[in-house]
C-alpha cells in the first residue's frame, strides 16, 4: 500500500477505503516474456470495490503523457457477499474520456473474494478483480519515527544524527487488498519501446465525476504531498505535473535531503518522477524504476532519494506468498476475528 498512508494523517479519499488506490505494478509475465502484467490495487480493506467508482489503467505509448490505451473497470454493488465487474478497453483519443468507453471485453464477471481466483480471458487478454494478499512490505512505525511531528515534513533520524528509526517489523504481513489485474500481449502496448502507466479512481456523485485518487510512481504521492495538496494532486493530470508540482517537490527535497534547487531538479529528472507515471520498457528486466515487481523495496528507494542517501535500508524482506501465475498476488489471508 505504498500510496495508502499519504501524509500520515490524511485518510482515504472522501473517507472511503474503496476509493483508495494502493499500488501499481508492471512486469513481464514469468511464464511468457512476450506478455505484460499490470496490476492496480485498491481498498486495503479488500471488502469490495465502490459501485459508483471508475477504476482505470492509463497507458501512454508515444511519450506525450496523454492516454493512448485505457482499461476501465466498473463494479456492481456487493449483494449477499457477491459483486460483479465489467471491463472496457479504449484506444486513441477515445481513451482520454473519463467515462467507461470503448469495447466491453468483460461483462458481469464475478469478483473473487475467496482463495480461488476467477480469471477471465477475452481474446488475448486475461483479467482478474478481487481480494488478494498484499505484496507491499513496509515498517510503518519506522516511517512514523522519521517524521518530526512538530514540523510535519522534516526527517529527524538518522538524517539529523539520531538513531535508526527501523523496528524490523513488516506492518503488512497479513494484509489483503482489492486487486485489478490485466495480462496482455506486450505488442498490444505498442510502446517505442517503453510506455508510461498510471492509475486513476473516479467517483460519480451528484451527477459529476470526481477524480479522487491516482497512482504512478510508488510512494511519491505519499511522501511529497501534504494534507493540503493531496486532493488537488489526485484530481490533476500527469501531463500538467511538472508545471504544477515541480516547485513543491524542490521545496520538500531541500528539507529532507538538503538538496539545492539545481540538485533537486537533476534528481527528479534522473528518476523521471515528473510526470508521476510509472515507466516500463518491456525489452529490459522489470525492476523499479523500470516497471515494478513485488520484490522491489520502494520505501527504501524513496527515502534514500529524499534524504540524498542518508536514511539506511529498513532490512525487510519481500513477501513469499506471491504466485508465478496470473493474477500473481497470493491467496488472501483469512479475516481476523
Amino acid at each position: 500500500m505504498s500510496n495508502h498512508f499519504t501524509g500520515l494523517s490524511l485518510g482515504p479519499p472522501l473517507g472511503d477505503q474503496r476509493l483508495d488506490l494502493c499500488d501499481l505494478y508492471a512486469f513481464q509475465s514469468p511464464a511468457d516474456p512476450s506478455r505484460t502484467a499490470i496490476i492496480l490495487n485498491a481498498n486495503p480493506s479488500a471488502d469490495g470495490f465502490h459501485p459508483d467508482a471508475i477504476y482505470r489503467l492509463n497507458i501512454d505509448n508515444d511519450g506525450d503523457c496523454l492516454t493512448d490505451i485505457a482499461f476501465t473497470y466498473v463494479f456492481s454493488p456487493v449483494v449477499n457477499g457477491r459483486q460483479t465487474y465489467s471491463v472496457f478497453v479504449a484506444k486513441g483519443p477515445e481513451s482520454r474520456s473519463a467515462e467507461p468507453v470503448g469495447t466491453k471485453v468483460v461483462s458481469d464477471a464475478e469478483v473473487s473474494f475467496g482463495a480461488v481466483p476467477n480469471v477471465v480471458r477475452s481474446g488475448g487478454y486475461a483479467f482478474f478483480a478481487g481480494s488478494r494478499s498484499d505484496a507491499f512490505f513496509f515498517d510503518f512505525d519506522g516511517i512514523k519515527a522519521l517524521y518530526d511531528t512538530r514540523g510535519g515534513r522534516n526527517f529527524t533520524a538518522p538524517h539529523l544524527g539520531g538513531k535508526s528509526p527501523w523496528t524490523g517489523v513488516d506492518s503488512n504481513t497479513e494484509a489483503n487488498v482489492g486487486s485489478t489485474a490485466i495480462e496482455l500481449p506486450t505488442s498490444e502496448l505498442a510502446g517505442k519501446p517503453g510506455v508510461r502507466i498510471w492509475g486513476r479512481c473516479s467517483l460519480r456523485r451528484d451527477g459529476k465525476l470526481l477524480h479522487v485518487d491516482r497512482a504512478g510512481h510508488p510512494s511519491v504521492s505519499s511522501f511529497f504531498n501534504t494534507d493540503d495538496t493531496k486532493e488537488e494532486y489526485n484530481a490533476s493530470e500527469p501531463v500538467n505535473d511538472r508545471t504544477r508540482w515541480l516547485e513543491m517537490f524542490i521545496h520538500l527535497m531541500g528539507h529532507t535531503g538538503n538538496y539545492t534547487r539545481e540538485e533537486a531538479i537533476a534528481a527528479i529528472d534522473a528518476h523521471a518522477l515528473l510526470p508521476d507515471m510509472l515507466k516500463f520498457d518491456p525489452t529490459k528486466p522489470a525492476q523499479y524504476p523500470n516497471g515494478r515487481v513485488f520484490t522491489d523495496d520502494v520505501i527504501n528507494a524513496r527515502l534514500s532519494f529524499l534524504s540524498k542517501g542518508d536514511i539506511p535500508p529498513d532490512g525487510l524482506a519481500p513477501h513469499t506468498d506471491t504466485l508465478r501465475q496470473f493474477p500473481y498476488l497470493g491467496t488472501p489471508h483469512p479475516a481476523k476475528s
